[in-house]
């Protein structure tokens, strides 16, 4: 029956999810719900995401989501999660140690623009989503977060040396990189100006640079 656990034992250090097979350890039905809600999301919208509907699609009940991973807020942090790891990815990659740091921020820019453009519902799920005030973020979260910014972080330690004046121009282009981002995915940037996101986020970041 969806949602009893296996009858077998686990294997020591095997933690099992609860489920109609029983065939995953906690890890892995983590992945399975954060993989499923993330496809869910890519091909219908947020609005798809639910618990009943990501039930069905992993045949479990759920109630083993609730077990293993949390409510709805718990499932969109691990998908999160997953989409953070992949930009963090996607920027390391666009980083040249030979390069000016300048040069190095100017091509984060670029990545981040294309990032978003290939993957817009699951990367607007970052920001549309509001968890709980009082909700704090794990701490498995916090750390997925701090890895990319951390990345910009390191980019830009050449050019401003003060590490709060620093962390503070982190947070303003990278709210002004999502404004710009956010406005060329739905197509409205259009009303503001004929020129591509790329020329305006390379504009962005090179007159905050200096």
């Amino acid at each position: 029956m969806a949602g009893r656990e296996s009858a077998g034992k686990d294997s020591p250090g095997k933690t099992r999810g609860s489920g109609p097979r029983g065939e995953h350890d906690r890890e892995g039905f983590i992945g399975l719900v954060a993989g499923t809600a993330e496809s869910l999301v890519r091909n219908e919208g947020f609005r798809a995401l639910g618990m009943r509907r990501l039930a069905a699609a992993i045949g479990y009940a759920p109630n083993s989501i609730y077990n293993a991973v949390g409510d709805l807020d718990q499932v969109v942090l691990r998908v999160n999660a997953r989409t953070l790891a992949r930009l963090h990815a996607a920027l390391a990659a666009e980083i040249d140690p030979n390069r000016a740091a300048r040069d190095n921020a100017l091509a984060l820019a670029d990545a981040y623009l294309v990032f978003v453009a290939a993957d817009p519902r699951v990367w607007s799920l970052l920001f549309e989503h509001l968890a709980a005030p009082d909700q704090p973020f794990p701490d498995w979260y916090a750390a997925a977060l701090a890895e990319p910014v951390g990345l910009v972080d390191t980019v830009l330690a050449p050019l401003i040396a003060e590490p709060d004046e620093r962390r503070r121009a982190v947070a303003a282009l990278w709210a002004a990189l999502h404004g710009l981002a956010s406005l060329s995915t739905s197509r409205k940037l259009a009303v503001l100006t004929p020129d591509p996101p790329r020329e305006l986020a390379r504009l962005l970041v090179g007159r905050f640079l200096g």
